[in-house]
């Protein structure tokens, strides 16, 4: 299979990975949620080419993750911003810090650090299970089938 048949198949996380598997799309997504909204500030920020940039920028207005929206009309100028759709992939982004703070800082630590505006404390994003509020630990889950999975039929060469 290719990369790019990647979002073809009946699995939620390689349908996610179509979007954002690619070494670019979460950064901007970071740099979206830390208040960047305009393409030069995102260009200057996390220094990719012009071309790149434009390209995930259009996959993400595509898929409904970021949108455009004019800023200026004279020369035309857009912003974007998160959709519903893309405030969803904060926990992933919350996620995906924990696990660089914990595993991959240098000994200064982190260069991050998250305070919760409504209590005022520093805080770290927590995986709980939504009816009981237990954190989440892998050993403590198990994946059953789900009614929108569906199974190709065999081949006649793998029968």
């Amino acid at each position: 299979m290719k990369w790019d048949d990647i979002g073809t198949l009946n699995c939620s996380v390689a349908r996610a990975l179509a979007v954002l598997g690619d070494r670019w799309t979460m950064l901007i997504l970071r740099n979206a949620f830390l208040g960047c909204r305009r393409f030069d500030a995102f260009q200057a920020q996390l220094g990719l080419t012009r071309h790149v940039l434009a390209e995930r920028l259009a996959r993400l207005v595509d898929e409904g993750v970021l949108e455009k929206r004019a800023y200026q009309a004279r020369p035309p100028r857009h912003e974007y911003r998160l959709t519903d759709k893309g405030r969803d992939l904060y926990p992933a982004l919350l996620a995906l810090l924990a696990w660089g703070d914990r595993w991959k800082s240098d000994a200064a630590g982190p260069p991050l650090q998250l305070r919760h505006r409504h209590c005022g404390k520093l805080m770290r994003a927590v995986t709980v299970c939504s009816e009981c509020g237990e954190p989440l630990d892998p050993r403590d889950v198990q994946p059953e089938i789900a009614p929108g999975r569906h199974v190709e039929p065999e081949s006649p060469e793998q029968a």
